[in-house]
Order: structure tokens, then sequence, then C-alpha cells
């Protein structure tokens, strides 16, 4: 259903965001082209690339898709996070171009006709400075989530075929170079991310944490997309892929110093927002092929009591029989395959807090009606062990926390519980 009243606050925010758009972009292209330092970044197969003037018609399209794309929401919140993303890319990209302005090297062929208009009005305004990140690319995708969200059937393959069109025009064009288009739609993926709809905005709920922990490993993440920055600029060429997994380990280091767990955007049926999953994907990589390294000698989980098991991460393969799992990973998806599921999302290596403890104990104890169940974390060593004795405790089948823990290292020999561990179990009754 859509909401009343939703024409006058979208015709609003584009009244805001059209002017802003041509005057900040306008302005950096003025301001490079006073620059006498405005490097180019060109890879050498890039001048086999065809010109095609018939794709400025896709190009240009984008700014009547930009319009109508505020027509589309069908609530307020929805407007409000799209405007918001729209913003964030525009300064994002705005801020890129007066920082590091890059400039377009190829020449166009002379054209005439309905084309050859088209382009001379395109460059009464486009420039060659301002290309990385393409701004174009990171608004396309957030308008192509945009319209798939609001697309259905042989409509949505439109969407999908006219966006990928855009997104090809701006190489056959000549606006952009490569570069552009993979810094583009990262910009574009942390706009989306920034501004979820299912989940509040990573910046509503950021807290510095004092956690000494977090504060360790936040600083090797970092350390580590330091480390990658500097290859991929030293390096250069194909190297520069390497500034993906920077940015991933940037946000994670982001997630360990003040965001938490919400930062990976965890959804309530175990999967990640598809801008955690680009965003976070070199990560996600390295952290999956973890979890079987360090579970190779032992990949299956273990009955600790009445018909609750505990266990790493399971494939869609591994959940065979069990009717239900309470996941406490906040990095890895999942797939529970329409089985009784509740995620608690806890930092890798970090122990829950209380108030997670006494959820998790909760969750295990109203799904475990469904059948087996399985409690896991990445590789069911820590966190999971934590909420199986967090459940011991709160359900009465452990009185102390030495004994829950005796009964589950006896069930999972493995299992990895530090003091901070024992002190959220030994917090657990204040929660309750």
């Amino acid at each position: 259903m859509r909401e009343p009243g939703l024409l006058k606050p979208a015709v609003l925010w584009l009244l805001l965001l059209a002017p802003l758009f041509f005057s900040t972009y306008g302005f950096a292209t003025w301001v490079t082209s006073q620059r006498s330092d405005v490097g180019t970044l060109v890879f050498g197969w890039e001048t086999h690339m065809p010109f095609w003037a018939w794709t400025i018609v896709p190009y240009w399209s984008i700014d009547l898709l930009y319009g109508f794309s505020l027509l589309l929401p069908t609530s307020r919140h929805e407007l409000k996070q799209h405007a918001l993303r729209l913003l964030t890319a525009q300064v994002i990209a705005v801020s890129c171009f007066l920082i590091w302005p890059l400039r377009f090297t190829f020449e166009r062929p002379e054209l005439d006709g309905v084309f050859g208009w088209l382009f001379a009005v395109l460059a009464g305004f486009d420039k060659p400075f301002n290309q990385a990140p393409s701004l174009h690319i990171a608004l396309l995708v957030i308008l192509w989530i945009m319209y798939q969200r609001h697309s259905q059937g042989v409509w949505r393959w439109v969407v999908h075929g006219w966006f990928a069109l855009i997104g090809i025009s701006v190489l056959t064009t000549y606006q952009h170079h490569f570069i552009d288009l993979p810094t583009g739609a990262l910009a574009g993926w942390v706009c989306v991310w920034l501004w979820p709809l299912e989940h509040p905005s990573p910046l509503l709920n950021a807290r510095l944490t004092r956690d000494r922990k977090r504060w360790r490993l936040g600083v090797r993440y970092g350390l580590g997309a330091l480390a990658l920055v500097i290859l991929a600029l030293v390096l250069g060429g194909g190297w520069l892929w390497l500034l993906w997994p920077a940015v991933s380990l940037g946000l994670i280091k982001a997630n360990y110093f003040v965001l938490g767990a919400p930062g990976f955007q965890k959804r309530a049926d175990g999967t990640l927002t598809p801008a955690a999953r680009w965003l976070y994907a070199p990560y996600l990589a390295a952290a999956w092929v973890n979890s079987r390294l360090w579970t190779r000698k032992h990949p299956q989980p273990d009955r600790v009591v009445d018909n609750v098991w505990l266990g790493r991460i399971p494939t869609e393969r591994e959940q065979g029989s069990f009717k239900a799992i309470v996941d406490l990973c906040a990095e890895l998806p999942i797939n529970p395959q329409n089985r009784s599921y509740e995620c608690i999302p806890v930092l890798d290596l970090i122990a829950p807090t209380p108030a997670e403890c006494l959820q998790a104990a909760q969750a295990i104890e109203r799904l475990r009606a469904s059948g087996p169940l399985l409690v896991c974390c990445a590789l069911g060593y820590s966190r999971s062990a934590t909420a199986v004795a967090a459940w011991m405790l709160h359900s009465g089948r452990a009185a102390t926390v030495d004994e829950a823990l005796a009964i589950i290292r006896t069930a999972r020999a493995n299992v990895v519980l530090h003091p901070a561990h024992r002190e959220a179990l030994e917090g657990l009754a204040h929660a309750r």
C-alpha cells in the first residue's frame, strides 16, 4: 500500500537535489580546470574500446530516471532513504573530484545529427575532468536498486537490460576510463549501505567502543586495510583491485570501533543486505574459507543435551535433519531453508553481552520445541558455546557457569571460552 501525500515531499527532494547536483558538479569541474596537475589513469587495453554514438541515448536517460525515481517509493521512509543515498553519492563523488581529480584522454570523432547535438549539449556542461569515482555509475547503482524493487515480471528484465546498457555507455561514449566504473560502483554501494531500508542507518547507532578487545581487533583490520592501499597505489595496474578488500577491511575496522555487529546488516532471515554482500565480499570469502579450515578435522556438530547441538555455521547440505537454528554469527550469511531460525549477531572473537546471552537462551528454549536445534557461529567454538551455556543456566540444566562449561566441553572439546565469556555468563542473572 502506498502512503498518501508522497508527491509533495518527492517534489521538494527533487527541488533540493537537482540544483545541488548541477551546482556542485559544475563547481568541481571549474576548480579542476584551473589546476595544472590533473593526472590520468588509463589501462592499455582501453585504446581498443569502441565508440558507439547511439549509446549517448541511454547515457542521457539516467537524468530522467533520476527525477522519476523519487516518485517510486511507497512510504516516507523509503523516499527519505533513497534521497539520502542520492545526496550522499553527490557528496562522495564531488569530494573525490576535488581531492584526487583525473582527466579523460580520448578524443571523440566528429558527429552531426541528433547524436551530435546530444554530445554537444553534454560537452557544454560535462568537461573531461571529474572521473573517479564515476558519479554516473554511483547513481546507476542507487537507481537500479530502486527501479528493480518496484518492477515485476518482464518489466524487471527491461530494467536490468536498460541499466546494464547505461553502465556500458559510460565507456562507449568516451566519457569515462575504466577505473571510474568500479570506484563509482563502490561509492554507490556505500551509499546504499549507509541508508538501508530494513535496518537503521549504521550512523544512527554508532558508539565508540570501550572494549579493549574490539580496539585491538579494529587496529589489526585497519592496518591490513592500510597495507592493501599502499600495495595498490605502489604497484598500480591490476593491483588496484586491492582497493576493494581494503575498503572491506576498513568497514570491518569501523564495525569493531563504532558500529558493532549491525554494521554487517544481517537480516532476520540470515542473509546480508545486497550492499553488505558487495562491500564485504572479499572479507566474506576469506572468513568462509577460514571457518572451513579451522573446522576441517571436526566439521560435524556435537549434541550437548536435550537435542540441542553445537557447531559451525552450516551449508544447506549440512543442515540435515535440524528443525531449527540459532545463529550467533554476525559476519557470515546462512540460508535456513524455511527452518525455524533466529539470529543474535555478535562480532567475531567478541563475547556476547549478558543481554545477548539472555536473548540466545530464550531463543534456544523456544525453538528447540520444533525438533533438533543447531546453535552455531563461524566455528562453533566460542559465541555459540556461550549461548548454549547461557541456555543451560537459564533453564536450570546447570547450576553454575563451571558446570555448564564442563558439560559443553565434554560434548565439544575444542570450545574456547575466555574470561570475557565467563563474565557475560555470570552477568546473565542480572540481565534476566
